[in-house]
């Protein structure tokens, strides 16, 4: 049997990866690394987004790579308030939240927003 310890990266079909890398370094305070042959990812403590251009993805790929399609949680210690200040002043849309959810650990609070794909991004604190 096989344990797996953690997610190192996973990807995104994007439609424009420059407006991607702007969102996610400016509102969710992301570095944008550039790696291979000037392929893009965002990296956030020991894990990263790799993107992939939308008609010009790489080998191998999902079956069916389309911008907006991802749904996914992102863990912060910020406390909420704070993130839904910083998201305000980026001018980000907070679509749901803050709301009671459940996340892989244990009970935690979350917010919703969409990215400029209308991938869903679930911001959340775990209570303490």
């Amino acid at each position: 049997m096989i344990e797996i310890s953690r997610i190192d990266h996973f990807v995104l079909t994007v439609a424009s990866v420059e407006a991607t890398c702007d969102f996610y370094e400016r509102a969710l305070g992301m570095k944008v690394e550039t790696f291979g042959e000037g392929r893009k990812a965002l990296v956030f403590a020991n894990q990263k987004i790799n993107l992939h251009q939308a008609g010009a993805e790489l080998e191998p790929k999902s079956d069916k790579p389309t911008p907006g399609s991802g749904d996914f949680c992102l863990i912060t210690d910020t406390p909420l308030k704070d993130v839904i200040q910083h998201l305000e002043r980026c001018g980000v849309r907070i679509e749901e939240g803050p709301v009671d959810r459940t996340g892989a650990t244990g009970p935690i609070f979350s917010i919703y927003l969409r990215d400029p794909d209308k991938n869903l991004v679930e911001i959340s604190n775990y209570y303490r």
